[in-house]
This record gives structure tokens, C-alpha cells and sequence, in this order.
């Protein structure tokens, strides 16, 4: 068997995931849990990285790359935030060290863009970045990272220009439980990117964004006066909110700059298909592999190997 050579580990909000990987590259062994930051800032980081460590027979010692919310002001130890415009490649370099351990283990930090008209943060996808960058090639991208709070990033020859956080998930659970909207979408089921509602309602705000309220409603209307049956009504909401998160990220890059969308598991299957129904033929990225190919690319960075 390969020897192990270091610890990759992706530590989200309410997720964690580790892979003990081999000289060679591989994956020697994978671990799951629901143990993210939240979880983790009660029991303590490191006895569960330790429990996991033990339970992959991980040698001691053994380096350790961590990307995501542990490097959160609430997480295990703050890794801060690089400032864009940045070059991927400067991410590893300024990786925090966790003090008072024996291990090498360190946090990559994320991503901030300080412009007041614009701020924004990363934290975590930055990671899924340095991952899908060989995959893309020089010049400018147009990156799509989907999600509760979906980021949109602006790439060109390596370096991150600037992004944007859209609400879109977030917004769509309100508005969905909160709003006049739920009487119409009470018992509808989960939603297809094949739907002709879905992508009729992705195309008309990607022509037409300033009309999203108006849209909305039209929801409420036409399950009262034109018969929309509850699964194309819910169909219709998520495709207004996420053609209206189209339209206002290729407004900020030049008309047929190239579209990448980096993603795993359904919702890779509806952006999907939100894309082709905005006319756009998107270079697709396992999400998982990205973010394994990331940390691969910063313990080389750190640690030569």
C-alpha cells in the first residue's frame, strides 16, 4: 500500500469531510460526518480530528490541510482573508498553523473583497478554486459555485478578479414559507431542471431581471386564474431566483466569457439546466474532486510533495 503522506480535510458549517491521501495521490481513506464548525466548537476541533485520525489509523504526526469554517472567527483558529484581486497559487502561503500541537496542521484562508460599493467573502470555496484552475486553463471564467449562498467568480489567468454571493437559496426558503407564495406551492414536490416552468421562468428573467417581483406574483395568479398546478408553481419560483442570479452574474463579465460550474448532487442537475435555458453551455467540475484537487495543491505548495 502507498504510504500516507498527508491529512486533506474540508470542514464546513455543519459538514466535515476528510481524506488520509497517499504519496502516490491517492485516496487511501475517506471519512464523512455532520461534525462541522458548529458541532466541532462545542466538542472541541481537535478531538474530532483526533477521533477521526484514529479511526483511518492516520501514522502520528502526520501533516494536516484544512479548508473551510474552521479558519472562521468562531472556528477551531482564525485564518483570515486574502484580498482580491489575488492569484490562487498565493493561498497555501498564507495558510494559519494551529499552535500548541505537534502536527503540522494548517487552515487555508479565504477570500475578501473589500470594495464598499461590493463586499464579499469566501471561505471554503476558495479551496474548490485552486482545485478546478487546472482544469480551466488561462484567460477569463466566469465560475458558478451553487449553493444556499451561491458564488459567482470572476477568474482570469489564475487570479481571482472579484465574486459575487448570491442569496438565491436562502431567499427561495423565505419566500417559500413566509410569503403569499406558500398557498400556491404547499404540495408540490421537489423541483426539475427539466420542467418547462423551470426554464421558461430561467429565461424570462435572464432577458428581463428588472421584472422579478412581478414574476413572483404571477405565481400567486396563475395558480388562482390560469390553473398552475403546485409543482409547476414551485418550478416557477426557484426558476425566477435562480435566472434572476444568472442575469445579475453575467452582467458583471464581458458578453461570451466562458462559464464553469463547479458542484456536486442535485443542485449540479439544476443549475444545469438553468444554464442551457439561459442559452449557456457551462465546462462542469465535481465539486468533491475540486476541493480534493485544492488541498493537493496547497500541501504541495507547503509541503514539497
Amino acid at each position: 500500500m502507498t504510504e500516507p503522506a498527508y491529512v486533506a480535510v474540508d470542514w464546513g458549517t455543519s459538514s466535515f469531510r476528510l481524506w488520509l491521501i497517499g504519496k502516490d495521490g491517492g485516496v487511501l481513506a475517506e471519512r464523512r460526518s455532520g461534525e462541522g464548525m458548529t458541532t466541532a466548537a462545542r466538542t472541541g476541533f481537535a478531538e474530532v480530528l483526533n477521533s477521526h485520525l484514529s479511526a483511518i489509523d492516520a501514522p502520528a504526526g502526520l501533516s494536516v490541510l484544512i479548508c473551510g469554517m474552521a479558519g472562521a472567527k468562531q472556528g477551531w483558529v482564525e485564518a483570515g482573508y486574502l484580498d482580491t484581486p489575488a492569484a490562487l497559487l498565493d493561498i497555501p502561503a498564507a495558510a494559519v498553523r494551529i499552535p500548541g500541537v505537534e502536527a503540522d496542521i494548517r487552515i487555508l484562508p479565504g477570500l475578501a473583497q473589500r470594495d464598499p460599493a461590493a463586499p464579499d467573502v469566501i471561505r471554503g470555496e476558495e479551496t474548490q478554486l485552486l482545485g478546478a484552475a487546472a482544469e480551466l486553463g488561462d484567460g477569463d471564467h466566469l465560475v458558478c459555485m451553487p449553493g444556499t449562498h451561491s458564488k459567482w467568480v470572476r477568474l482570469s489567468g489564475g487570479r481571482v478578479e472579484g465574486f459575487s454571493t448570491f442569496m438565491t437559496g436562502e431567499l427561495f426558503d423565505a419566500i417559500a414559507k413566509n410569503t403569499i407564495l406558500s398557498h400556491s406551492i404547499a404540495e408540490a414536490g421537489p423541483v426539475s431542471g427539466g420542467s418547462d416552468a423551470f426554464r421558461a421562468a430561467v429565461s424570462r428573467m435572464v432577458k428581463k431581471p428588472a421584472l422579478a417581483t412581478s414574476q413572483l406574483f404571477s405565481v400567486r395568479a396563475g395558480a388562482l386564474i390560469a390553473g398552475l398546478m403546485p409543482d409547476d408553481a414551485k418550478a416557477r419560483l426557484s426558476g425566477t431566483l435562480i435566472g434572476l442570479e444568472i442575469a445579475g452574474a453575467l452582467s458583471l463579465v464581458a458578453e461570451g466569457t466562458p462559464v464553469a460550474l463547479v458542484v456536486s448532487g442535485g443542485l449540479g442537475t439544476l443549475y444545469g439546466e438553468a444554464l442551457a435555458a439561459a442559452g449557456l453551455a457551462p465546462v462542469v467540475i465535481d465539486a468533491d474532486t475540486a476541493v480534493r484537487n485544492g488541498l493537493a495543491a496547497g500541501a504541495k505548495a507547503l509541503w514539497s510533495l
